[in-house]
């Protein structure tokens, strides 16, 4: 009979360079540069994660989207929405100490689902952007839509963090007659998530080379199967992302996401990329899909995380190491993944 270490190392050797916890408080790891993230965010629900969050001494803190709950199209509401949550006591703490990023999804942008229809997504774009105090003069104030990226700079290394709309440009989707299933792929070469100038500018982000390249998507990337919102639901998009990562021969690229109110990793060989393409999901941090009873994910590795979470990622950049953290209540580590590239 082995053990739980010898079966952790068997499982690391099957994956390849990945090694997979499921009880991961016996492991350390040396972070250099660290990142928290999370999505799915009910102001009119307790905040159990601010002050633990603080606690890691995180170099950035990154909103994967649904901020708040507005779904609106009375911007007055969705503003005193973001008042409120600035205004949470430990919220308010942490903003104060922690550098802040993020990008929004559909609850915040102010349509459930919505897309590029949403005729008040310049308004929302402004009151977005205040929420996460954006200086008046920065060039995302000038553009249509929130995307925009970070660079970092720690101990020789450069550190890239690519922030996705996956909103604004976004075509209509596909409605499916399958029962259960909300929406079928859409297997047109119109159909687009990010848009043309979206891409233009990402394919510049991608020539530019950096250590590590951190993508954060409100919608998950690699699980396309569920039905609901996802990559997947144009084909078209995820190859030209797979090509671009592969064309611009970009280190070390990881994708965030949120959305679905459950948390788990998935793991993807892309031919012509020498690691694996990791999609860390992560949500959400007020409530969660606590019904969740199993869905198709041909690239998950582990299980399904369905209680509140938020995602932490620690970088050791002398090692080349990556450790994700699945992050619960009172500081419970609840799935974790390591990945050396």
């Amino acid at each position: 009979m082995i053990s739980s270490i010898q079966k952790r190392l068997l499982i690391g050797f099957c994956l390849g360079l990945v090694t997979f916890f499921t009880n991961a408080q016996e492991t350390t790891y040396t972070s250099d540069f660290t990142i928290a993230f999370g999505s799915c965010n009910r102001v009119d629900l307790p905040n159990p994660f601010w002050n633990d969050i603080a606690s890691k001494n995180a170099d950035v803190f990154i909103w994967g989207g649904d901020v708040i709950y507005a779904d609106t199209e009375d911007m007055t509401v969705m503003e005193a929405m973001y008042k409120q949550q600035k205004a949470n006591p430990d919220y308010k703490a942490f903003a104060e100490k922690t550098e802040i990023l993020g990008t929004w999804d559909d609850h915040d942008y102010g349509i459930n689902d919505g897309g590029a229809e949403y005729s008040k997504k310049h308004t929302s774009q402004n009151l977005f952007l205040d929420f996460l105090n954006v200086p008046k003069d920065a060039k995302v104030r000038d553009q249509e839509g929130v995307y925009t990226s970070k660079n970092y700079y720690k101990d020789g290394k450069w550190i890239k963090i690519i922030i996705l709309d996956t909103r604004y440009f976004r075509s209509d989707l596909t409605d499916s007659e399958i029962a259960g299933k909300r929406y079928e792929p859409n297997t047109t070469e119109a159909g687009t998530i990010l848009g043309a100038e979206q891409w233009s500018w990402l394919e510049k982000q991608f020539e530019e080379k950096s250590d590590y390249c951190v993508v954060m998507s409100s919608i998950q990337f690699l699980s396309a199967e569920h039905g609901f919102e996802t990559w997947g639901n144009f084909p078209s998009e995820i190859e030209r992302f797979e090509n671009l990562v592969k064309n611009a021969n970009a280190q070390r690229v990881v994708l965030l996401s949120g959305d679905r109110h459950i948390s788990e990793f998935s793991r993807k060989n892309i031919e012509g990329i020498d690691y694996p393409l990791i999609d860390f999901t992560s949500s959400g941090l007020t409530h969660s899909y606590s019904s969740y009873s199993g869905e198709p994910n041909q690239y998950r590795v582990g299980d399904v995380i369905s209680v509140r979470s938020y995602g932490l990622l620690n970088i050791d950049l002398d090692k080349h190491i990556i450790n994700f953290k699945i992050m619960g209540v009172n500081d419970q580590i609840l799935s974790e993944l390591s990945q050396h590239y």
